[in-house]
């Protein structure tokens, strides 16, 4: 088996993309832990919007940097910045670190000036999650919420108790129930992986903003990604679903067509949002 460092190698080395020319990132910290920061060079004073992201890896590998090209495409379709994220991972730092990073870097964009409703955040699969937890927590502790969140299969029950781990296992080319059993004992090793802050398909949703959902059909997290909109739907929060026949675990990674569309509609999501809410305004 690949020690740890060998599968972070392995993870970056297959899934990150050069970024476009018009792209410009730097190096930054939010909430105490390293992020990217991403502008796209254009003309005139930059606006004022914010994407918060939170990248993927089944809580052990990943990085800000990995699905850059992901969040530049959600990037183009608002006016202003995005921040990805470095959360601590596990299992040099278990649950809670990563929330807590995710919190601390939510609070410290609002504390800096940032408009909650010129504020969206968006995650791929452990990201997703830690995007939902990051708004339940951001509630509680009587925080504004966002505008809106985009989750591309979202990595919500740690109990791995939906059906599709059974009718996907096999189907889905990328995740085998075993596979992820060992990324989640990393996370949570010996705690309650069904705690609403572990797994938030079990967490009330009340008062959480709009949320897009995107998942393949082939996962095994598919009814993840099911049951979470129906929690968000059951605690009133305007939720769409959006499943692609035949895709795998977050496929807007993979630079076909049905990614391009499916971040398409993504962005043009978050911009609706963010339009929204500067009318109300």
């Amino acid at each position: 088996m690949q020690s740890l460092s060998e599968q972070r190698e392995q993870f970056a080395a297959m899934l990150t993309r050069p970024l476009p020319a018009d792209v410009h990132s730097s190096a930054t910290t939010l909430g105490g832990r390293p992020a990217l920061e991403l502008r796209i060079e254009a003309p005139g004073p930059a606006g004022e919007d914010v994407l918060l992201y939170f990248h993927g890896g089944g809580f052990v590998v990943g990085s800000a940097r990995v699905p850059a090209h992901l969040t530049v495409a959600l990037l183009r379709h608002l006016d202003g910045r995005a921040v990805s994220l470095d959360y601590r991972l596990a299992p040099e730092h278990s649950f809670p670190a990563a929330p807590d990073d995710c919190l601390a870097a939510y609070r410290e964009l609002l504390d800096s000036g940032a408009d909650p409703r010129r504020l969206v955040i968006a995650g791929d699969s452990a990201g997703a999650a830690l995007a939902v937890v990051t708004m339940m927590r951001a509630r509680d502790a009587g925080l504004p919420m966002p505008a809106a969140a985009v989750l591309f299969s979202p990595a919500v029950d740690l109990t791995l108790s939906g059906a599709s781990m059974r009718s996907k296992d096999g189907v889905d080319p990328i995740f085998t129930p075993a596979a992820l059993e060992w990324y989640f004992d990393q996370y949570v090793p010996g705690g309650d992986r069904s705690a609403p802050e572990a797994s938030p398909v079990f967490a009330d949703l009340a008062g959480l903003p709009p949320l897009l959902i995107q998942v393949g059909s082939s996962e095994v997290l598919l009814d993840d990604a099911v049951r979470l909109a129906g929690r968000a739907g059951a605690d009133e929060v305007a939720v769409t679903l959006e499943v692609a026949p035949r895709q795998p675990h977050v496929f807007q990674l993979d630079g076909s067509a049905e990614a391009a569309a499916a971040l398409e509609r993504a962005g043009r999501f978050l911009a609706s949002r963010l339009q929204g809410r500067k009318e109300e305004s």
